[in-house]
């Protein structure tokens, strides 16, 4: 990649480039590697090619600016998350338990999401593609964020057929899904993350998940993460995970490179970039 007026220097986990740089884009680095790379002499801005921000934002040196690339991911979550809803309310995963137990066993518990009432907590960017997704299938969906009231936000999700998480990881969030708010939900109702997976009290979820009361969950994320072996959710029949790969497509490292070539046209033109992080503004 070439960028007119722009110098580039290239680091690994095995060498970082000496002397001062101006910005830093920041992707599949180490944690080790990031603590280097963020304390790089002369730093005015560092751009992560992450949605999220919770990795970089506590390190980040004093008067940097911080931008992300959440439209580098967003509609690829999107998609995984309704994929997710789609193949759960058709009961696939049950399908493939059986195809590889070689049993022909039709099921008449299937759903779909026509008339369903889906909560998407954390609508911003994603939630909102992910509204347009669903919309044809027939579901209806609410937003809800952090700052909703609290009396608005219960009543949405004592409704909710299903409750998408999309949330940020901040110290309020940690662990927002307990217990109280699972038995809130109605019985049967699903639960869908691809936010971060400590917005979920694992215990609650498990207990939950044990007694009948939620009827499943798809999950991209997990507490702990990665999941270890052994761990009880590898075993409930009506729970899918996937391995934190709700952003990553094929042409994930292509479109990374595309998406950096812009933002820096747009610093050598002068113009702001898009993904400015604003002060405590979280992803």
């Amino acid at each position: 990649m070439q960028v007119e007026g722009v110098e580039l220097a290239f680091y690994s986990a095995g060498h970082v480039p000496e002397g001062k740089a101006d910005g830093l884009v920041l992707w599949l680095a180490t944690s080790q590697l990031r603590g280097e790379l963020l304390n790089w002499p002369g730093l005015n801005w560092v751009l992560t090619l992450t949605a999220g921000i919770d990795h970089v934002a506590g390190a980040l040196p004093p008067g940097v600016t911080l931008y992300n690339a959440h439209r580098l991911h967003d509609r690829a979550v999107a998609v995984h998350t309704a994929a997710g809803m789609l193949a759960a309310a058709r009961g696939l995963h049950r399908f493939r338990d059986q195809q590889r137990e070689g049993r022909w066993e039709p099921r008449r518990d299937l759903g779909t999401l026509d008339g369903a009432q889906v909560v998407i907590w954390g609508y911003g960017h994603i939630g909102k593609i992910l509204e347009d997704l669903l919309r044809p299938f027939g579901a209806r969906v609410t937003g809800i964020r952090s700052r909703t009231p609290d009396a608005e936000r219960d009543a949405a999700l004592a409704e909710a057929d299903w409750v998408v998480l999309l949330l940020p990881s901040t110290p309020e969030t940690k662990g927002i899904v307990n217990a109280e708010v699972l038995a809130r939900l109605k019985p049967g109702a699903w639960l869908s993350n691809q936010g971060r997976g400590n917005l979920i009290d694992t215990g609650a979820l498990l207990a939950a998940l044990d007694s009948g009361h939620l009827g499943g969950a798809v999950l991209d994320v997990t507490d702990p993460e990665p999941l270890p072996e052994g761990h009880p959710l590898w075993h409930q029949p009506d729970v899918v995970i996937t391995p934190h790969v709700a952003s990553t497509t094929r042409d994930l490292v292509e479109r990374g490179a595309e998406y950096t070539r812009k933002f820096l046209e747009e610093m050598q033109a002068g113009r702001e970039p898009e993904g400015r992080v604003a002060a405590g503004q979280r992803y």
